[in-house]
């Protein structure tokens, strides 16, 4: 049993280590889905946010033990002199000390020893629903902490997806970076024969090869980005940084159904869930703060027996007593108390009053931050729905662009190796091409993207996931 139990505490790190090895010695493309699972296993504040879940279910069941009554043994056993005297005093602090005994003409010295034995039972049988409104509390504030959890993960589901949306992106414009720097190469390659047999001016060299460094700049530029993304993206799945193998088809296709649906805000999104649990929360605490002015009726009884090494006639003989330890000890007398009784502090009323204000305000202020939520959750649905509308035409679009722009750049080139045009031409030309060939990686990327905003807005992942399997 310990031994399964141990397997399960390490379980997220044990997939980490088995991904990670897989991925190394495979070179195993990282699929989107497996992403999400690797990440929802390991990240430390979704765990965090579990064991918290855990800690409150806890707590009801230790306020649902607050019905069981209080159940107390005691037992002392001492040794000292009974001198008394007539007189008030008061307990302060507990310091007092409850020895019993006449009070004598002088003092004196006289010891033995005595013990008390008691059991005593007592029992808040009716409290006008207080127990019952602070279990209810309790459950709701455990309900926070579950609804909490399901919008963390729900949060953390968007964030793998969309890191990992922003790395194969960059994936694709690296390999269109890589296109752009070879047709540099070739048209520099093109000038500096041309320059050589003096059929151009040697300015037509200079300046291709500063295109060919500007397309290497821009190269190192996107693998620096590739890799903050890749980082990014093992972060949120809680692996350490490794260069990942994604899989680039994804974006070469689009998403077949609800692509041109307006989904509405889902009442079941976590994110609102959660807020509105938080509502629930403060709602049964006003409630149980409302309950604590009225009194509470209490069932009691005691059972008490006692030992004394002096004897009942220590009062008129002082040399009747013994400091023998058993005798002392011993139980000689017994005494039991039952009754109901009440307890009502009036002044808990005052104090309480301004827990009730205080609580009203709280919860305006958890209406309002939910209306605040709704209403932000609700524009930016309806702005994803308009943006994954665009990114679906810009998508037809796109490659009519690329192609177009693929004839211009081929024409340009001929032209130019055949002394009909000059250099600008064509790096005009190539410039184009370069961001039409962008604008398509850029734009089908988008179309996901737009979907997943949707799907955040929305409340729903499934709406992005189920077109990704």
């Amino acid at each position: 049993m310990c031994v399964i139990k141990h397997f399960k505490t390490h379980l997220p790190f044990i997939i980490s280590v088995l991904f990670l090895f897989a991925a190394s010695a495979n070179a195993q493309t990282l699929k989107l889905e497996e992403a999400i699972d690797v990440g929802m296993a390991n990240y430390g504040i979704i765990k965090a946010k579990e064991h918290y879940k855990d800690a409150a279910e806890e707590t009801v069941k230790e306020i649902k033990r607050g019905y069981l009554p209080n159940f107390n043994l005691a037992a002392q056993q001492t040794y000292g002199t009974i001198n008394g005297q007539n007189g008030p005093q008061y307990g302060s602090g507990g310091l007092g000390v409850s020895s019993s005994g006449l009070p004598l003409e002088e003092q004196n010295w006289n010891a033995a020893f005595g013990a008390l034995y008691l059991a005593n039972v007592n029992w808040d049988f009716f409290t006008f629903g207080k127990t019952k409104s602070q279990i209810k509390t309790a459950k709701a504030e455990a309900l926070q902490s579950e609804k909490d959890v399901a919008q963390e993960q729900f949060k953390h589901k968007i964030k793998i997806a969309s890191s990992y949306l922003n790395l194969l992106a960059s994936h694709r414009l690296l390999a269109s970076e890589k296109r752009n720097l070879q047709r540099a190469l070739v048209v520099h390659k093109n000038a500096a024969a041309q320059v050589k047999n003096g059929l151009l001016p040697g300015v037509d060299s200079t300046l291709a090869s500063a295109e060919v460094s500007r397309a290497k700049i821009a190269l190192n530029q996107l693998k620096q980005k590739l890799k903050n993304q890749n980082n990014e993206l093992a972060n949120y799945m809680g692996v350490a940084a490794t260069d990942f193998v994604i899989d680039t088809t994804l974006i070469s296709k689009i998403p077949l159904s609800n692509r041109l649906e307006n989904s509405k805000l889902d009442s079941l999104n976590p994110i609102l869930s959660f807020y509105k649990s938080r509502l629930t929360v403060g709602e049964n605490q006003l409630q149980y703060y409302k309950k604590s002015y009225l009194p509470t009726f209490s069932l009691f009884g005691v059972y008490q027996t006692r030992g004394s090494g002096f004897d009942s006639a220590y009062n008129t003989n002082q040399d009747l007593y013994t400091s023998n330890y058993w005798d002392g000890v011993e139980p000689t007398r017994d005494n039991y108390i039952l009754g109901i009784g009440l307890r009502w502090n009036l002044t808990d009323i005052s104090r309480n009053s301004k827990k009730v204000s205080a609580q009203k305000l709280k919860n305006k202020g958890l209406k309002e931050e939910y209306k605040a939520i709704s209403n932000a959750l609700s524009t930016q649905l309806d702005a994803a729905n308009t943006s994954l509308q665009i990114a679906l035409e810009n998508y037809k679009e796109a490659p009519i662009q690329v192609q177009a722009a693929q004839q211009a750049y081929k024409q340009r080139l001929t032209l130019y190796n055949n002394g009909l045009t000059d250099l600008v031409d064509v790096t005009q030309a190539l410039y184009t091409l370069n961001r039409a060939e962008t604008d398509q990686d850029v734009i089908n990327t988008n179309v996901w993207q737009a979907l997943l905003l949707k799907a955040a807005s929305a409340g729903d992942f499934n709406l992005f996931i189920n077109e990704i399997k």
